[in-house]
């Protein structure tokens, strides 16, 4: 999206609510530079009390968090502002999940790991349409990559947690660890 397609949106602070680190500092700052005034969160309990102390026009929620769900983040977020713009993000995509948040207020629902222009898209679409697909979508190696990248995460680097939540043999997922990232899309793809 252009500064141009923000213009129609008088107020552009934003709602960042992620416990992973690394993704919300990355997306605070792809956000600011798009030119949204974010305040972030890392748990559901800050998430609501920021959502209450100074309700903001879009938000951007992680599904599950530490302590609870994104979910229940919604309900405080539109009890201050209900014309909230709200998109949920989550590592762990399923129709059922979906449903559930567009059902408690989302405006969409991306699978994580998505990139600040999606979420752009996403927040800024006019209309009830969905935004158009993305102009270079990851590779569904890539996507799976990140996927036990960011379980493995989560598991504290436990090579054998990991395995077992994915419920993959240990020397495969370790095979897996040891290569380099896929490329996000091969050139000239389709």
């Amino acid at each position: 999206m252009t500064k141009e397609t923000l213009d129609h949106f008088e107020d552009r602070s934003l709602l960042i609510v992620d416990d992973d680190e690394p993704f919300r500092t990355r997306l605070v700052r792809a956000m600011e530079n798009r030119g949204f005034e974010v305040v972030t969160a890392a748990s559901v309990r800050d998430g609501v009390s920021a959502a209450r102390s100074k309700p903001r026009a879009f938000a951007v929620l992680d599904l599950r968090l530490a302590d609870g769900s994104g979910l229940d983040i919604v309900s405080a977020i539109q009890e201050g502002r209900p014309e909230s713009r709200i998109v949920m993000l989550t590592g762990y995509g399923n129709i059922a999940t979906a449903v559930a948040a567009v059902k408690a207020g989302a405006l969409d629902y991306l699978a994580k790991p998505a990139d600040a222009d999606a979420i752009e898209a996403a927040l800024l679409a006019k209309g009830d349409g969905l935004p158009p697909p993305p102009e270079n979508p990851m590779s569904a190696d890539r996507v799976r990559w990140e996927h036990i990248q960011r379980v493995y995460e989560q598991c504290d680097r436990n090579v054998s947690e990991t395995a077992r939540r994915l419920n993959m043999h240990r020397r495969t997922l370790q095979r897996i660890l040891s290569k380099r990232a896929p490329r996000e899309s091969p050139p000239g793809d389709a």
